[in-house]
């Protein structure tokens, strides 16, 4: 393998006060149990999240434009706040002035990340599925070959018990596995991973996309079915991926599309190995959700064979002794860098209406590369069109 944890670091980005002309954001404490001291390979002493809240000169009066022209400020100067996710994983925003979609989406936009092009299977708003399914830690679409690198969320409204969402390193879990279950990350590195997800022309939960949702955008009425498949099996297309990207239509008019890849992949600017997945999730939510009907993906090695069930409980354990769960307060907005933290969703107590999150997703400069050399690790991003 090219790539080995003792080549590359991180580099601690020190900074205590991110400072504008128009204000600042400081660092500070959250309690223990939402936030945790990374392990390697993170710098000594590195938490997350990073929780940051703004301070004004003589606690004058904050608005939102000041906010954002601080954003694009600190990206300009070196794109400061990214720098700061990559060691970090996850930031938190507290006390802006952030009150409904629109301030959210000024806010994120701000970053200066690449808006997605319209091609995110199984991208959900983060507030869809019922309260009582458990959405455990995975990188965002780690099951198709285009994710994105970069996922804001935004607490519109928050549940007095549980709804938290988890923050976990990618980077850490396979330091640790690397460690405690070498056998499992060489045959991912060797294999990879067969991802199938079938979609239907009916939603198979609440949350979930329809096969037109995720790869109908060209679809127009009057459209006959030949037509119709033709324009899904263009949009599928687009990821560019020949032979590792196949798909097989059912005879309910379904899809089931079948990517091989890279369970593995580097962070950029280190060359760090971050295990981008969602296997944990995969094998905790089968057994949490088994009435839900959320389980519509099945992840094998890349040769076809099972995971073995003991190396998914692995994976979870330590996924389950490495993660925080991020309390929400109303206004919060955590972002997330896709390529190194996980992110998930608790249950929650109450109605359904009590816990509004909103989630709003980006490209980066550049996707994680592979760890291996092999065609079928390479992974772009989509076309647009």
């Amino acid at each position: 393998m090219a790539t080995t944890l003792e080549q590359a670091t991180i580099r601690p980005f020190e900074s205590e006060k991110m400072v504008s002309p128009l204000l600042a954001f400081e660092q500070f404490d959250l309690p223990s149990s939402n936030q945790r001291v990374l392990g390697p390979p993170h710098p000594e002493g590195t938490v997350t999240p990073l929780a940051l809240r703004p301070s004004t000169p003589d606690d004058a009066a904050l608005d939102l434009d000041t906010v954002i022209e601080t954003v694009k400020y600190l990206q300009a100067q070196g794109e400061i706040l990214t720098k700061k996710l990559a060691v970090h994983g996850t930031l938190l925003f507290r006390g802006l002035p952030i009150h409904d979609a629109n301030d959210f989406s000024r806010f994120a936009h701000a970053f200066g990340y690449k808006p997605r092009p319209l091609l995110a299977p199984n991208v959900a708003p983060a507030n869809e599925s019922p309260k009582e399914v458990l959405i455990y830690n995975h990188n965002e679409s780690p099951q198709v070959p285009h994710a994105p690198e970069y996922i804001f969320f935004y607490g519109h409204k928050v549940p007095e018990t549980g709804g938290e969402t988890p923050i976990s390193s990618s980077l850490e879990l396979f330091h640790r596995a690397q460690r405690e279950i070498p056998e499992f990350i060489s045959a991912l590195a060797e294999k990879g991973i067969l991802s199938k997800v079938t979609y239907k022309t009916d939603k198979q939960y609440a949350g979930g996309s329809t096969l037109k949702q995720a790869f109908g955008k060209e679809i127009r009425d009057g459209d006959d079915e030949a037509t119709r498949r033709a324009k899904i099996e263009a949009q599928i297309a687009r990821y560019g991926r020949g032979k590792h990207t196949t798909w097989e239509w059912t005879s309910d008019d379904g899809v089931v599309l079948t990517h091989r890849l890279p369970a593995i992949r580097t962070q950029p600017g280190t060359g760090l190995p971050t295990l981008f997945t969602g296997l944990a999730a995969y094998h905790k939510n089968a057994r949490a959700n088994a009435a839900s009907g959320r389980n519509v993906t099945q992840q094998l090695f890349g040769d076809g064979t099972p995971i073995p069930e003991e190396h998914l409980a692995a994976l979870a354990r330590i996924t389950d002794e490495i993660r925080v769960l991020h309390k929400w307060q109303r206004g919060d907005v955590l972002v997330y860098d896709n390529v190194i933290a996980q992110h998930g969703r608790e249950p929650w107590q109450g109605e359904q209406s009590d816990r509004v999150v909103m989630a709003s997703l980006f490209d980066g400069h550049q996707v994680p590369g592979a760890y291996v050399a092999e065609d079928w690790a390479q992974v772009v991003q989509a076309l647009d069109g």
